[in-house]
């Protein structure tokens, strides 16, 4: 068993497990993929520390536990088509590829989805494809989606991306307020989206979801 199949069982076991996160196919997931594949070369020995992962001014690869946990609130099905905001390095696409019927990811950074869509096709993750663009404009072409995960912290969700959910969809996303955050599960009834607070966890609020600023003279 090498070292990082070593510590990603660690990861599960000390991090997910005492998380109250249950479903089965989460646990299989983070047991299976190598999350040290998808983040950045140099921060590959920090792939498993339980805290948010640096990879890019102003983003991260949330921690396992806060991933954990929203996909368990989430219960992403394997019927499904799911909707990735901000994946990175393709991390949480690889996660829910596994859980879903497909996904689509967006990623602003040209760079950053080039990277994800090699590491996730070098995994096998056949049903995901990264789409470049702007993250808070979602991927209208492909909605409506069943669920939908934004990766990383938001103040407020523009309504174009709410009308992306599917009636009787999901999504998950951590609201931000200050340096507090809390993981918020939003269900679309009556084409209506009502969030209901789920657990605390924080991330650096993504390009495009931050509250317009009140004019101050």
């Amino acid at each position: 068993m090498s070292d990082f199949a070593t510590r990603r069982v660690m990861m599960v076991d000390t991090q997910v497990r005492p998380s109250d996160v249950t479903k089965f196919p989460i646990i299989e997931a983070m047991l299976t993929i190598p999350r040290e594949v998808f983040v950045p070369h140099a921060r590959r020995e920090a792939a498993y520390v339980g805290e948010n992962l640096d990879i890019g001014p102003g983003r991260v690869v949330l921690e396992a536990r806060t991933l954990a946990k929203m996909l368990d609130a989430l219960d992403v099905q394997p019927t499904e088509l799911v909707l990735d905001l901000g994946c990175g390095l393709g991390y949480s696409t690889a996660v829910i590829a596994r859980l879903a019927d497909a996904v689509v990811a967006v990623e602003e950074d040209e760079a950053l989805a080039a990277d994800a869509q090699r590491a996730l096709s070098a995994e096998g993750a056949d049903n995901a494809a990264v789409v470049v663009g702007p993250l808070a404009a979602g991927d209208a072409r492909h909605a409506p989606f069943d669920v939908i995960t934004i990766q990383g912290g938001v103040e407020v969700v523009p309504e174009a991306l709410l009308a992306q959910l599917r009636e009787g969809g999901r999504i998950g996303a951590v609201f931000m307020e200050g340096a507090l955050g809390t993981v918020k599960i939003g269900y679309k009834i009556d084409g209506i989206v009502s969030w209901r607070p789920a657990f605390n966890a924080a991330a650096p609020v993504l390009p495009g979801f931050a509250a317009p600023r009140g004019f101050v003279l």
